[in-house]
């Protein structure tokens, strides 16, 4: 038992167990198929959101620009179910049969050969994840290894933003352009828009949730954790020691970016269509809110300021079209001022040490009671289950008690 909990306690399983019930059971017992395939959207992002806490809140580097690796997530699954989607029979009246329409509206007339390996689906499996690692580390390998960080660092990933934007907006004959791509219907046959395929793709965005923070969670219990927590705060002292720093920082980086191109994958499943506004900087930016929100140190408070910022994003806009920007933004700054440590900098800098301090208070009466009742059994009547306070003595005169009653 004691095993267990400290286990439970080294990993803060508490915490992700609280967080699988909400997401497994709780949410879609209480919501609807509409709802529920929001939240389902909404964790997508959070896959994002996770691996900003590891490479800014652990590694200390920001990245601005982590929509490029959603997207490239993205576009990877979106290019496999467009092919699927477009078959000679269902593409039977366009110019060119068996290629993409958007393909045969920009007179290509035949199948590009980058689009070839995403005719498979394990290659395309396979390329959600090595692509955007591949781009990771080309990035933060020339910058790294260079010593550039902070913000320099920053907006040499917003640049990428834009640069990988305007690229998929000017081919458009190959990516679709600023539409993107559209009717993605079926996955290896299977038709992913039905309600009972919904719960199924949201169910797997879960588990993959799930199985995400505890990879992360483990990196940083690990050795290479304490490293990039001491890396972030005495970059000097770790590299003087003996370390590459910069190896530690192309590693984290790479890992936020695949876990993004995982959300992003995701998404093009569960939506139906990817384009090219989830990959520039305003996505890119509002997903870092994402993990200042739920806060930058936290796995779980990452996922639940995810929630947290995008149901506040869909009520807004619901309720008040006009002025939901203005209520974004008044929510972000209010966090951020009034909790610079996000909501789980709140949890466990406030409402934890409250509670704690509550449990030892009452603990602390119930003890005091007890010792007066072992010292005044004739005069003190048997406490009563619930009772808070010294019952009255002889006369309705409450009993002083005399000093060493206490047992604090």
């Amino acid at each position: 038992m004691n095993a267990l909990k400290a286990l439970i306690k080294r990993y803060q399983l508490g915490s992700l167990l609280l967080l699988t019930l909400l997401l497994a059971v709780v949410l879609p017992l209480t919501l609807d198929i509409f709802r529920l395939n929001l939240v389902g959207k909404y964790l997508c992002y959070a896959f994002v959101a996770v691996g900003l806490v590891m490479v800014w809140g652990y590694g200390g580097v920001l990245s601005l620009g982590q929509g490029v690796f959603f997207g490239l997530g993205g576009y990877a699954m979106a290019m496999f179910l467009k092919l699927e989607a477009s078959d000679p029979q269902s593409t039977k009246i366009q110019s060119t049969p068996g290629i993409p329409d958007f393909m045969d509206w920009n007179q290509i007339t035949e199948l590009p050969a980058i689009w070839l390996p995403f005719k498979s689906l394990p290659l395309t499996l396979l390329a959600v994840v090595a692509a955007p690692m591949a781009l990771a580390w080309l990035i933060s390998f020339a910058m790294f290894k260079r010593r550039v960080g902070g913000v320099y660092f920053a907006i040499i990933t917003q640049a990428v933003a834009l640069i990988l934007t305007v690229l998929i907006i000017g081919q458009q004959g190959y990516t679709g352009g600023v539409n993107g791509m559209t009717d993605l219907k079926t996955l290896a046959g299977w038709d992913t828009r039905t309600d009972s395929a919904k719960y199924i793709l949201y169910f797997a965005c879960v588990a993959l949730l799930i199985g995400s923070i505890v990879l992360c969670r483990w990196v940083q219990t690990s050795k290479l954790g304490t490293l990039l927590l001491a890396m972030r705060d005495k970059e000097d002292r770790v590299r003087f020691s003996g370390y590459d720093v910069a190896n530690f920082k192309v590693f984290t980086f790479c890992l936020a970016a695949g876990l993004s191109g995982i959300g992003g994958a995701m998404f093009a499943l569960q939506v139906g269509f990817m384009s090219p506004s989830f990959v520039g900087i305003v996505p890119s930016i509002e997903m870092v809110i994402f993990a200042a929100v739920g806060g930058r140190m936290s796995l779980v408070g990452a996922v639940y300021g995810t929630l947290l910022v995008n149901a506040g994003k869909t009520l807004f806009s619901e309720s008040f079209p006009d002025l939901w920007l203005f209520l974004m933004a008044a929510l972000f700054i209010g966090v951020t001022m009034a909790f610079p440590m996000g909501l789980a900098g709140l949890w466990g800098d406030t409402i934890k040490p409250w509670w704690r301090q509550r449990g030892l208070t009452r603990k602390h009466e119930a003890e005091r009671l007890a010792a007066a009742h072992a010292a005044y059994p004739e005069v003190l009547p048997p406490r009563t289950p619930g009772s808070s306070a010294v019952p009255a003595g002889p006369g309705g005169m409450h009993l002083d008690l005399p000093a060493g009653t206490h047992t604090a």
